[in-house]
């Protein structure tokens, strides 16, 4: 057992856990955050997947003890109070879940995605690699999205939804 701090949501969390606990496991079972999923818990669906200094991560594949001082913000904190962040929005204006299992992770990816588009962050398909502003378009959101699965397919409305949202 180890002494381990987190910031996360903008609330700073003293936790006495495994050094083997994952982050995952500290924000669902510690801190009763349970926006983010364990699907697989191998990395492989993105159902887990959560903000750590503004780059989206598997909480699954990450020990809690390695966040340590780090700012994680979960889907629970995207929101200002009863203001949605955008991109929640634009997944309840486009329908873009239909069991919901994968959604906070697909929310969380699409705004580090619109983010690292911004920052004009060139993915596998990105033609202009010296942009400075990636436009998101419907093949550049599949590819930037292609870590978060949806069992569901409702892939058709959540490309839109991350396109309105940028």
């Amino acid at each position: 057992m180890t002494n381990v701090t987190l910031r996360v949501n903008g609330t700073v969390h003293e936790l006495d856990c495994d050094v083997r606990t994952t982050l995952l496991d500290a924000l669902r079972e510690d801190l009763d955050l349970i926006g983010a999923k364990k699907g697989c818990d191998h990395g492989q669906c993105g159902a887990c997947t959560v903000l750590v200094d503004g780059r989206r991560i598997n909480s699954c594949l990450t020990f809690a003890v390695a966040q340590q001082d780090c700012d994680i913000a979960t889907v629970e904190g995207l929101a200002d109070g009863d203001t949605l962040h955008p991109v929640q929005q634009a997944f309840v204006d486009r329908d873009a879940f239909q069991c919901g299992y994968c959604t906070s992770g697909q929310i969380c990816s699409a705004v580090a995605v619109i983010d690292e588009a911004k920052q004009g962050w060139p993915s596998a398909i990105t033609e202009d690699l010296d942009a400075t502003d990636v436009e998101l378009d419907a093949a550049e959101v599949r590819e930037r999205m292609s870590g978060n699965l949806c069992r569901c397919g409702a892939y058709a409305n959540i490309v839109p939804a991350v396109q309105d949202a940028s």
